[in-house]
Parts: structure tokens; C-alpha cells; sequence
């Protein structure tokens, strides 16, 4: 049964539907979730069957998860992907395809600088992506938060360490706290015990999503902190937590995903955040003599 009496009428409206009803949904329902969440530039041409092979489940459940939310069924589901799918069709994605192609076809002798303007083009077909899929009431949010906040921690590992590194660099040239949470010698437990209630927390990971980081952001979570997730889905577990989420998607090269589209984010954050405290700067008059 559907928690709605009609079903979403747009592709965001669904997502947030999905968002809102995760956690109740069944094993196979959330399988079938994050693949709509995360791939609905497909859904568009892709059969019920090939959705249900994705997720490894059976048409059956492709059709329960549709009428969970109100269709008749998954066609009727698909018409939303179906509607304006040429404005939707990511050029990440066309970039990897013929990537992809290429090295399966046989050219495996790329020169250097062909696999540099392989990346570049890569990297700027996201930005582009990006740049039309930013979501600007979050962005807005988040720069608000940041504002407001006396101290702001970032947390992030592996692959997303470097952007929170950016961010703790760029943050000291500010007049907040701030705090980074490295994770050395495994003491990132310890580094959260000073964390207080109303402390705004940047947290960055994407799927498979680093267990530290989920751990640190429950437990910011917990002590009243309000989190900022810089993530690849609605149904992240750092999105589930967090205040505001800024989702981005990395392209993909050879195998090897991108950060140009995170590290912007971050940078915009930083960049949009330091014009605001000048604007909300009130210099001290001089005392005449």
C-alpha cells in the first residue's frame, strides 16, 4: 500500500518520496530504491526486467515498489523518466561509454597525453552535469549553517580525505573553529569529544561509503550536531542524517573516479561563504581625535 493517495507527478517529487519511505521499505524495495535514486537517466529505456536484473530481484518487486508509491505500475512509473529524457541523459555517462568502448574494442595504446585529455574531458563533461544538476535551496542552507556556526568539523577518508583537507585549509582563513577529524591512529572517536549541540559538521563520503565516516556523523549526530553530507544519494547514509546534502556525481575514467566535482562543491562552499561574513562584517569606527 502506498503511503500517498496519488503518486509523485515529477522525477523529484519521487525521489523525495523514496527518501522519506527508506527505511520502512523492504530488502529488495530499497535494492530497487538506490537504483532509481541512482540511476534514473536509464530508467527511461530500460526494460522491467533489465531493472530487475540490476537489482537482483524479480519483476514482481519492480512492480510492488511501483505501486508502493501509487502507480499502476511500472510503466506508468517509467513514463516520468520517459518525459524529457534527452535533457536528461548525463554527458558523464555518454563520456564513459565510448571510453569504455574504446578499451574493449582494443585500444590499449593510448599515448599519455591522450589518457590526460581523456580525464580533462571527463572532468569537464561533470562539471557541466553538475552545474545543471546543483541543488540551490541546499547549497544556500548549507553556506547558512556555515555562517552561523562557531566551530565546524569536517570528516572524510580515503578518496574524500583530500577535499576535507581543502576545506580545513580554506576554513583558517575564516574566524571559525575548526576542527578536522583525521582519523590517525584510529582516534577519530576521541577527537569528536569536544563536539557541542548546534556545531555544524561537513561530512563527505560516496558509495561504498568509509565506515569511519558513518560512524563519526552517527555519533555528531547523536550530540545535537547538524551535518552538512556532500554525497552521491538521498539514501547515503550520511544523507539520512544530515541537515542539508549537497549530492554530487564524479565521472568515472578508466575506472578511476574523478574528484574535480567534489573538490568545486567544497570550493563554492568555501567562496560563498566568505562573502557572506563580509557582508555580515560591521568594521569598528574610528575614534576621532
Amino acid at each position: 500500500m502506498t503511503s500517498e493517495s496519488r503518486p509523485p507527478v515529477t522525477e523529484e517529487a519521487l525521489i523525495k518520496a523514496i527518501a522519506r519511505d527508506f527505511e520502512g521499505l523492504s530488502r529488495q524495495l530499497k535494492a530497487i530504491a538506490r537504483h532509481v535514486e541512482q540511476h534514473r537517466s536509464q530508467l527511461g529505456i530500460q526494460s522491467i526486467q533489465e531493472v530487475a536484473q540490476y537489482c537482483d530481484v524479480q519483476p514482481s518487486a519492480v512492480i510492488r515498489f511501483a505501486k508502493h508509491f501509487g502507480y499502476s505500475g511500472f510503466t506508468a512509473m517509467q513514463k516520468l523518466f520517459r518525459d524529457g529524457l534527452a535533457q536528461q541523459i548525463s554527458p558523464s555517462r555518454n563520456y564513459q561509454s565510448r571510453i569504455r568502448q574504446a578499451i574493449e574494442s582494443g585500444a590499449r595504446d593510448l599515448s599519455s597525453a591522450e589518457i590526460a585529455h581523456a580525464l580533462i574531458g571527463g572532468g569537464i563533461a561533470g562539471m557541466e552535469e553538475l552545474q545543471r544538476s546543483l541543488q540551490e535551496p541546499a547549497f544556500e542552507e548549507s553556506v547558512k549553517l556555515l555562517a552561523g556556526a562557531e566551530t565546524v568539523w569536517l570528516m572524510a577518508s580515503r578518496r574524500s580525505f583530500a577535499v576535507s583537507t581543502y576545506l580545513a585549509y580554506a576554513l583558517q582563513h575564516t574566524d571559525k573553529r575548526v576542527q578536522h577529524i583525521t582519523s590517525m591512529g584510529s582516534m577519530q572517536d576521541g577527537q569528536l569529544r569536544g563536539m557541542q549541540q548546534g556545531d555544524v559538521m561537513i561530512a563527505i563520503s560516496f558509495a561504498p561509503y568509509a565506515e569511519e565516516t558513518q560512524s563519526i556523523v552517527q555519533q555528531a549526530h547523536e550530540r545535537g550536531a547538524r551535518i552538512i553530507a556532500i554525497t552521491d544519494s538521498r539514501l547515503s547514509p550520511l544523507a539520512r542524517l544530515a541537515t542539508c546534502s549537497l549530492l554530487v556525481q564524479e565521472t568515472s575514467v578508466f575506472g578511476f573516479r574523478a574528484l574535480t566535482n567534489s573538490m568545486a562543491v567544497a570550493q563554492s562552499l568555501f567562496m560563498a561563504l566568505a562573502y557572506r561574513l563580509e557582508l555580515d562584517y560591521q568594521p569598528t569606527r574610528a575614534q576621532a581625535l
